[in-house]
């Protein structure tokens, strides 16, 4: 096994021949269980570990945050091996294959390769500034000791006072932004006699007013209409300060320095969005990510802000389309680091499943795929996608086991080839192809050239509208599945626990997802399709409240189940609910909620003539 050690990736490759053959001869390979610990937190390491197959996740030692994860050719914990122990633990989300470098070994070749010490210290201090300042955003209580730092402002636009305010407005209009600060020079008169930063501020207010009110021409200097002086914080100093300041001064945004120069513009939307969920902190830090790394770690923040909502009694559909939202982001910086950008505009990235519809809260299986424009000749398309479907495993979205993914050709796909395929699926209508269409029934375009998946979905569309008799065996999945009802009415249980997506959340989706198909409504998400099918009197009013209803009390009692199991240390997003668990009112729902299942099923074997 060692003898397939790649050793031209990097920092490998920086070895030498007699180097290499030391490391070579020096390997083992371990094996890990699903759940099994690779290293402890406060254990002395041995080892530094590189991934043959497997995933694992790299955990605060209390195991409730989430700082990595690691794939195939991955290695970790470089850290642990100049210090006396582990900080955090590692733990294998699935069956796991580990080449091991002892220590010894790994520092003789540290002290006597330049270049591959160098590798190892430009990475671990990198990381290690990545993981301090993930660290300082914490959770809504600690909303007041959260200092100014660049998660949350934004880059300033620096101009020069000499530029016209027609000149400034194209700038900010290229830049997507309402405000600049004007960099005066040393001779401004303002600043004779000032203890001022030498910059003054122009929004796109003062312009507007400068030309219609004032009359200005559009050649005038902006210099001669900006505000002087600019308030400002220091960067390091505490948001709470900054907001302070702000409401007391009426001002929207304030100027951050270090030092006397500027290096960023924050306004009151950032810092209210701080306060209120730190969704916005998240946003900007994966808009901001260079790295597969820096995305990962902004990534793994989702289950604090996930926990913060909940506890601050949020409803659970408005978590979910932040948290699709921030996904959506996330994939999209994916794509954005993985694809050349030169393709970016002749494919476009796809997402299916619960993530295309919207309702995905915790991270659950990839379900993807991809579009290329007609006739691009596109070579290196199965490796890029490979590196991508890895980078997304790196990122806690695990591989689907139906492989619906875009490292199979199967789900990569030209514009004209997706048609055809499309019509063969509807043509066939047999149980695999019926899921399949279901599939791309709910898929959204995430990155890329998004425009190339509406004729996509037009044609799925026109074939399957007023088609009874395949919608009669696609909706036929939908009544598969029996409601976990007693004869009097009352919730099974089993050891295992009720499966809540079987039983309740999967009939009333994939229920609604025919009927839509049925009458060419356009919305992904259920909720959505619901409304849209009341409006059209497909559904009676009562029925449609009765279903979002119950799918939103599926959604609340599924997701405090996986949160829990999170915490417990368990590795799968179980469905399984231990009705044991409920209070009686959550029960008397959950009864309620399976009620409405069972008669929409009812309702679609008679809209379908479904006999069993």
């Amino acid at each position: 096994m060692p003898d397939k050690f790649n050793m031209q990736s990097p920092p490998f490759d920086r070895l030498t021949s007699d180097q290499q053959r030391k490391l070579r001869a020096s390997l083992d390979v371990a094996y890990y269980r699903l759940g099994a610990t690779l290293l402890k937190s406060g254990q002395a390491s041995t080892h530094l570990h590189v991934l043959i197959k497997g995933t694992v996740e790299e955990r605060s030692a209390t195991g409730k945050e989430i700082f990595a994860h690691y794939a195939n050719d991955d290695m970790f914990d470089v850290r642990s091996l100049f210090e006396e122990h582990t900080r955090h633990q590692y733990i294998a989300l699935e069956d796991t294959l580990s080449y091991l470098i002892p220590r010894e070994v790994f520092l003789s070749l540290y002290s006597a390769n330049g270049q591959f010490a160098a590798y190892f210290d430009n990475n671990l201090a990198k990381r290690q500034e990545l993981i301090e300042a993930a660290q300082q955003q914490k959770n809504i209580a600690e909303f007041i000791l959260t200092k100014v730092d660049n998660s949350i402002y934004s880059p300033p636009m620096i101009v020069t006072p000499d530029q016209s305010l027609k000149a400034v407005t194209l700038q900010m209009k290229e830049n997507g932004v309402d405000a600049a600060l004007v960099e005066l020079d040393e001779s401004d008169i303002r600043l004779i006699d000032s203890t001022h930063h030498p910059y003054a501020i122009v929004t796109r207010t003062n312009m507007l007013h400068a030309v219609m009110l004032d009359e200005h021409p559009l050649d005038t200097q902006v210099g001669k209409i900006a505000t002087f002086p600019v308030m400002h914080v220091d960067e390091g100093d505490f948001l709470f300060n900054a907001m302070v300041m702000m409401t007391r001064n009426r001002v929207k945004r304030v100027m951050v320095c270090d030092g006397n120069n500027a290096v960023g513009l924050l306004d009151m939307t950032q810092i209210l969005s701080t306060f209120s969920t730190h969704s916005h902190v998240l946003t900007l830090a994966i808009a901001r990510a260079s790295s597969v790394e820096e995305l990962a770690l902004a990534s793994n923040k989702q289950i604090e802000l996930i926990e913060s909502l909940l506890s601050r009694g949020v409803r659970t559909r408005f978590i979910m389309e932040l948290i699709s939202a921030v996904n959506e982001q996330i994939i999209e910086k994916a794509f954005e680091l993985v694809v050349p950008p030169a393709l970016h505009d002749h494919c476009c990235f796809i997402v299916l499943g619960s993530e295309g519809r919207g309702e995905q809260i915790l991270k659950t299986d990839q379900d993807n795929a991809l579009i290329i424009k007609d006739g691009l000749e596109w070579h290196q398309c199965e490796n890029v996608m490979h590196e991508l479907t890895h980078t997304l495993l790196q990122l806690g979205y695990p591989l689907c086991p139906g492989k619906v993914m875009v490292n199979n050709p199967k789900w990569v796909k030209s514009q004209s080839q997706w048609k055809k395929m499309l019509s063969s699926w509807v043509n066939s209508a047999k149980p695999e192809q019926v899921m399949d269409i279901a599939i791309m029934a709910d898929a959204h375009a995430i990155a890329g050239n998004k425009s190339l998946l509406a004729p996509i979905k037009a044609h799925l569309s026109h074939l399957m509208a007023d088609q009874e008799l395949i919608l009669t065996e696609f909706t036929r999945p939908a009544l598969n599945f029996s409601v976990p009802l007693t004869l009097f009415g009352n919730v099974k249980n089993s050891k295992t626990g009720l499966d809540i997506k079987q039983g309740g959340i999967f009939p009333i989706v994939h229920g609604i997802r025919a009927l839509s198909l049925e009458h060419m409504i356009e919305q992904n998400n259920t909720f959505d399709r619901i409304g849209e099918l009341v409006k059209r009197r497909v559904l009676e009013k009562q029925t449609g409240d009765n279903l979002s209803e119950a799918l939103k009390q599926f959604f609340k009692l599924r997701l405090a189940q996986q949160l829990g199991n999170q915490l417990s240390g368990e590795q799968k997003n179980s469905n399984n609910i231990d009705i044991n668990l409920l209070d009686r009112t959550e029960r008397d729902l959950l009864r309620h909620s399976l009620h409405v299942v069972k008669k929409f099923k009812q309702w679609l074997g008679y809209h379908y003539q479904i006999r069993d």
